[in-house]
């Protein structure tokens, strides 16, 4: 898709494509609304800055349409970003689960990392780090692992190199 065809978009449509990106309802809106952007540089700067000011009940939308680390997902845009974690062997793919369920039950949400390019036992090694944070300094964390993820989607649906 090109720039131009994101912008001639309606804005429903224009949200509705942006939520295949990030999941947050209000972030989508609020980047439809900002259109047009002279670059695809502009529309990636307002959409960081955007999902820094998102609240968090917006930002909590979008974790819960994400799969687990390590899990098959139906999408194929976590299969693809997810390809090193779901290559692993059995025992890293159980201990990747049991990770996940600590996680979710110490923070009340998915583990979120930015996973692409990045092995299974890489992302066990963070996740296992990332259980020592305290709630607060992890919500950062995530907020930072969300805008990574965003901006590579961002970035694929305008055919930038990513």
């Amino acid at each position: 898709m090109q720039l131009e065809e994101l912008q001639a978009l309606d804005a429903p449509g224009c949200e509705e494509l942006l939520r295949t990106c990030c999941d947050a309802p209000a972030w989508a809106a609020r980047v439809a609304a900002a259109r047009p952007f002279g670059s695809v540089d502009a529309l990636l700067a307002a959409a960081a800055a955007e999902l820094a000011a998102t609240s968090e009940e917006d930002v909590d939308v979008a974790l819960a349409a994400h799969p687990r680390i390590g899990e098959r997902s139906e999408s194929a845009t976590s299969r693809r970003e997810q390809a090193g974690a779901l290559a692993a062997d059995e025992d890293v793919l159980r201990r990747l689960a049991e990770g996940n369920r600590r996680y979710e039950e110490r923070f009340g949400h998915v583990y979120l990392v930015f996973a692409s390019g990045r092995s299974a036992t890489e992302l066990l090694d963070l996740l296992e780090a990332r259980l020592g944070n305290d709630p607060a300094t992890e919500r950062q964390v995530l907020r930072r692992e969300l805008a990574a993820i965003t901006d590579l989607r961002l970035r694929r649906l305008l055919g930038q190199s990513a």
